[in-house]
């Protein structure tokens, strides 16, 4: 006891604050700031005794005993105590509480212990601008407030200067990821066995029932750099091999070829690929950047071909980047005999288009009457055989726009961080200028070691794991699914790594509109028969 006397003589002769507390009325210490040496014991005991020196019922703003003075005000069901000595200047001392209930609601939103108890730390600080070695400053609401919150400039730069090293580092550990994880798919597909090349296997031509199968595996195959010619969509099969020595295809016997066309001995190769214990899975997805398959050659004495080349660029937070249509229309004449030809066109009127006849052409008579033909009407267009698909060039026109309504089909992406997943929503819309085929929106993914989680998707999935792109495939898009959507979720990921998606697709109509009349022959005879084939295709098509 006469240790405590002792320490409480002393602490009067300095006339200071000792403590700045907030107590609940039955006397348990919620936050204390204690501006002298004292002890936790003794500052616990100065506060359990304030309770009891509180009369009810009476309007006082300090209470004594025989040793501190404290001053109070109450805030809802807490006290604001400050302890001082009984020297200490009364008037100074309410200033200062004065001071200290209006610092307690501009950091506690909540005047309740758990509100107190939340900003604990922030009220300290914000007592400690207010006190200093038991004296108060001269300072306002505002000033203590912007004291708390002041930044450094210096510190703001250091900041960004590390979290640039941080974000460069950590961009760094992904490409190496990303290169680890390639290199370990590339040297586990080198160890494994697989199919030699089938291109000596006969050149004779793939009939219909073989036609959409594709067996790929780590050592070549069908399709997968062999040069086989398959000229369909469809990846329909893939071998997995189980660590045995490749498969040595041998030639056929000379001059018998290769028959595809029967799809019994079809099952019996592939029964016997599983009954060697390879493993067969089918996956009849579109393959990217095959939109269509190949044309068939021509029957017809003469073929006109109208293709149109889309490449587009769209933005993926919205809008237009890059649009336009290149065209060209191409004749195909098989006999020599039909040569002697003029081509009456109409086109469709639309007025962003600019046609360009090529330069052999008479163009006034195509300026006039919209008639193609040579300039010396005695020289006979050339002809081609039934392989050469390309024709001679007639016609070539061009169309740009910053129309965003012109696009055929706009894709939307949202990739969106939750916890340790991102999900992706991806939806499409189709314009209903035009149907659209085999369409394919192929998204980059992050390096993964497992399929994506697919979660939602209107049409058919396909996983690329050597490439890491997800394949979506809608068959046909037309007035009954103008619109689709897909959900997958893989691990996190920046939104960035899920850019530039590609899209590939064709359609049977064009926006020139551009349709073949008639076949104008120059010799005396019936016209010739004629087939006309109008596509429009993707070169370039990608939301960036």
């Amino acid at each position: 006891m006469q240790v405590d006397l002792c320490r409480v003589g002393d602490e009067e002769s300095r006339m200071v604050l000792l403590a700045a507390s907030i107590v609940s009325k039955s006397g348990k210490v919620l936050v204390s700031r204690q501006f002298m040496d004292m002890s936790r014991m003794r500052i616990e005991s100065l506060l359990a005794a304030f309770p009891k020196l509180v009369g009810t019922g009476k309007q006082h703003t300090f209470v004594e005993n025989e040793n501190v003075r404290y001053v109070y005000q109450p805030i809802e069901a807490l006290y604001l105590v400050l302890v001082t000595n009984k020297q200490s200047n009364i008037l100074e001392d309410l200033d200062t509480l004065r001071m200290l209930s209006k610092l307690v609601p501009e950091y506690s939103l909540s005047l309740d212990e758990e509100g107190i108890c939340k900003t604990g730390f922030e009220l300290i600080f914000a007592f400690d601008e207010v006190i200093s070695l038991g004296h108060k400053e001269n300072v306002t609401v505002a000033q203590v407030k912007q004291n708390c919150e002041m930044e450094s400039h210096e510190e703001k730069l250091h900041k960004l200067v590390l979290q640039s090293k941080i974000n460069e580092t950590k961009d760094v550990m992904k490409r190496k990821a990303s290169e680890i994880d390639k290199s370990k798919i590339e040297k586990n597909r080198g160890d494994k066995g697989g199919f030699m090349s089938l291109q000596s296997m006969g050149s004779g031509r793939i009939e219909s029932s073989f036609s959409d199968l594709s067996i790929s595996s780590g050592g070549g195959g069908f399709g997968s750099g062999s040069g086989f010619g398959l000229s369909t969509d469809v990846e329909s099969y893939s071998a997995k091999s189980k660590g045995r020595q490749p498969l040595a295809a041998t030639a056929p016997p000379k001059g018998l070829g290769m028959q595809l066309g029967k799809s019994k001995k079809t099952n019996q190769f592939l029964e016997s690929l599983k009954a060697e214990g390879e493993l067969i899975v089918e996956d009849v997805q579109p393959k990217a950047g095959q939109s269509r398959a190949a044309a068939p050659p021509p029957t017809d004495p003469i073929t006109l071909t109208v293709e149109e080349k889309l490449n587009v660029t769209l933005k993926r937070d919205g809008g237009i980047s890059n649009f336009d249509v290149q065209g060209t229309l191409s004749l195909q004449i098989l006999n020599q005999d039909d040569g002697l030809i003029q081509v009456q066109i109409e086109t469709g009127g639309n007025p962003g288009i600019l046609f360009k006849a090529h330069p052999n052409m008479n163009k006034e008579l195509f300026s006039s009457e919209n008639i193609l033909g040579l300039k010396d009407p005695n020289r006979p267009f050339p002809t081609g055989p039934a392989g050469d698909a390309a024709g001679v060039g007639l016609l070539r026109w061009r169309m740009q726009s910053a129309d965003e309504s012109m696009v055929p089909l706009t894709i939307n992406c949202w990739p969106s961080v939750s916890g340790n997943e991102t999900y992706v929503s991806i939806e499409y819309e189709a314009s209903s200028m035009f149907d659209l085929c085999n369409v394919v929106i192929s998204v980059p993914l992050p390096a993964l070691r497992e399929a994506p989680n697919i979660r939602q998707i209107d049409g058919e999935w396909r996983y690329d794991s050597r490439n890491s792109v997800l394949e979506w495939s809608i068959l046909l898009i037309d007035n009954s699914n103008r619109s689709g959507s897909m959900e997958f979720v893989v691990p996190p990921a920046d939104s960035s790594a899920f850019f530039p998606i590609s899209v590939c697709f064709s359609a049977t109509n064009t926006y020139s509109d551009l349709k073949v009349a008639k076949i104008i022959p120059l010799r005396d005879g019936a016209p010739p028969k004629f087939s006309q084939r109008t596509t429009l295709i993707t070169e370039n098509y990608q939301v960036v």
